[in-house]
């Protein structure tokens, strides 16, 4: 690793990342990782029950490859829907080690079955099965956070992280994703302000165009433009590691920071050395259009 680029020590920190099979969750994992932290990895995707949509990578990978950079890796079978799963979760935790100091809201079913409607048409258009999965991402993340808060209460630094996108003026081009992805940052404000009597800050962070499994697949189909902007998963795990560390992360609680002005601040660089600045969709094509050609693009390519 490049000499800069040596990530803080969060050998003590207990750690909750949810979705974390693959993509930004799986990035976040391994940075966790690195760090020395105990990471719980969750997620629907395992090596004996299946993965979602056939998608590469489960939470067991995940959780080994923790191991493997340093840290603990704890693979839990978890659909953040399931009141029960949920429950499960929580008291598994308190039964292990009693507390909590970091939770990664960053599973998100928004993006399932993007294939078999256009991601980006218009409302009148989009399914509601659609709708339901982005309402049913953020009602996961609620019932989470309300189960595992009370266990940060003890602790000296505890950290609640939602994964958001982009700034809430900004139409995303699909309706439904659009309200949830902001309500996602709305969400991490409200958890700021009932938390502002405790040592717990909330914050949401936003990503840029990440170079996901997803992306992957369909990535000499995308031309040179994403390239430039593209940064992977373990960048946004970066940043969480640094807020990790921070003894004045409370300072930041109700805020909306990005990757890209973390990095900035605190001299971090993406796995291939490069620091990208924050990511701004103006002037680029809308998030709902890039995912909407992916999907097609990784159909076609499943199909043949």
């Amino acid at each position: 690793m490049n000499e800069e680029c040596k990530p803080p020590r969060l050998d003590s920190v207990i750690a909750v990342v949810t979705g974390a099979s693959r993509g930004v969750g799986r990035g976040i994992a391994l940075a966790l990782g690195e760090a020395g932290a105990t990471v719980y990895v969750t997620g629907r995707s395992t090596r004996g029950e299946g993965r979602t949509e056939g998608l590469p990578g489960t939470v067991d990978d995940t959780a080994d490859e923790v191991g493997a950079r340093g840290g603990t890796g704890i693979a839990v079978r978890c659909d953040h829907r399931s009141n029960a799963d949920n429950q499960a979760l929580a008291d598994r935790i308190r039964a292990e080690h009693g507390g909590l100091d970091l939770l990664v809201n960053n599973a998100w079913a928004g993006y399932e079955r993007s294939a078999d409607v256009r991601f980006d048409a218009p409302y009148w258009d989009q399914p509601m099965w659609r709708y339901e999965l982005c309402e049913g991402s953020l009602r996961a993340q609620y019932d989470i956070t309300r189960l595992l808060t009370p266990m940060m209460f003890e602790r000296p630094n505890g950290l609640i992280v939602g994964i958001g996108f982009t700034e809430g003026d900004t139409y995303l081009g699909q309706a439904a994703y659009d309200v949830f992805k902001a309500a996602n940052d709305r969400l991490s404000k409200a958890f700021a302000a009932d938390l502002r009597k405790k040592r717990v800050a909330a914050l949401s962070l936003h990503p840029g165009f990440v170079r996901t499994e997803r992306v992957e697949a369909a990535w000499d189909a995308l031309g040179d433009g994403p390239a430039a902007v593209a940064h992977s998963p373990e960048y946004v795990g970066r940043a969480i590691a640094h807020l990790a560390a921070d003894s004045t992360v409370r300072e930041r609680s109700g805020q909306v920071l990005t990757v890209g002005g973390l990095a900035d601040e605190y001299g971090f660089t993406d796995v291939d050395g490069r620091r990208l600045s924050a990511f701004r969709l103006e002037g680029r094509m809308s998030l709902a259009t890039r995912m909407d050609r992916l999907n097609r693009v990784v159909a076609r390519g499943t199909a043949s």
